[in-house]
């Protein structure tokens, strides 16, 4: 049976539940080692909830193909975006389904442009940030279930970041979140999504940043303000902190953007039909990108994009965008 992806602003139980889930996969051993994806320092145990982040951020550092131009990369600046952030949300799903002993639990959503609706002083003080949710701001964060506390072990805890050259480094610090600071001043709008979900094709032949087409509208590289950008990149940004490298995941937040994302694409695809690009014909340069190139997890089988355009057997959300 589908389990419902509800509104975490919306939605008490959700919000306690993803709290902890999100502690739980962050204490649980995984079996590997930062020595097993050259993390930088000494040998050190990775969570479960820490193999997401390095999966990520080696997905960021791995251009499809090699080398080219656009920045493209094996799950962003491209079409696989969506797909590839579709099959990271669902390992991530069934893992927080598995320690908390739910098969009904379903990935809450922040649904930012609700938030976005309002001014820019009432966006830092929405529900997502009060303790008993996300827990805010601060260098590091200092309330809520990911506070940090030097004197516990047990606390939430960063323990892989990037070096000034994109490379994993071993750490062991809080959690980082600067709301508004880095160029980026509001969450997108309702309008925004709402502007999104009219632009076809899925993609075009561009396959990158500058690509027309509504994945590249949703990822935000196109869309937003000038020179700003627009709904994906723009919460990243606006979240500022722990969210804008490539090892975004380590703020909890990262998925509830991303769920989020991946609700957009829904109501789309009920607009215009569950259709992709580019098709397996579109040539060995797009390698990655195209229906039925796998999506390689450390966390699981190989899923291509077709399989995941319609997964109502799976999931659904509790509300689409109208």
């Amino acid at each position: 049976m589908a389990v419902t992806r509800h509104n975490i602003l919306k939605d008490a139980n959700s919000r306690t539940q993803y709290a902890n889930g999100v502690m739980l996969l962050k204490r649980e051993a995984s079996g590997r080692t930062t020595t097993d994806f050259g993390v930088l320092g000494p040998t050190a145990p990775l969570s479960t909830y820490d193999l997401f982040v390095v999966w990520h951020h080696q997905t960021m550092m791995t251009l499809t193909p090699p080398n080219n131009s656009a920045g493209r990369n094996a799950a962003h600046r491209g079409p696989v975006f969506l797909p590839w952030h579709r099959v990271m949300l669902m390992l991530y799903e069934k893992n927080l389904q598995r320690v908390l002993a739910d098969a009904n639990f379903g990935l809450p959503y922040w649904d930012w442009s609700a938030d976005g609706d309002h001014t820019p002083a009432k966006q830092k003080k929405s529900k997502l940030w009060a303790t008993d949710c996300m827990g805010g701001q601060g260098t590091p964060v200092k309330k809520g279930p990911f506070k940090f506390k030097a004197t516990d072990p047990q606390s939430f805890r960063v323990r892989i970041e990037g070096d000034m050259f994109s490379r994993l480094q071993a750490t062991n610090r809080g959690l980082e979140r600067q709301f508004a600071v880095s160029g980026v001043t509001t969450l997108p709008t309702s309008q925004n999504v709402k502007d999104a979900l009219q632009v076809t094709p899925f993609d075009d032949p561009q396959w990158d940043a500058d690509s027309d087409g509504f994945r590249n509208v949703v990822e935000g590289w196109i869309g937003g303000p000038p020179d700003e950008p627009g709904l994906h990149n723009r919460v990243h940004v606006w979240v500022g902190g722990d969210m804008l490298p490539g090892t975004s995941p380590n703020d909890p937040v990262f998925f509830l953007n991303h769920c989020n994302e991946d609700r957009i694409w829904e109501s789309w695809m009920v607009k215009h039909g569950r259709t992709y690009v580019p098709k397996m014909n579109a040539g060995s340069a797009l390698k990655g990108h195209r229906i039925d190139d796998p999506i390689a997890s450390p966390l699981g089988a190989a899923t291509r994009p077709r399989d995941v355009l319609n997964v109502s057997g799976i999931y659904t959300y509790d509300a689409l965008v109208p």
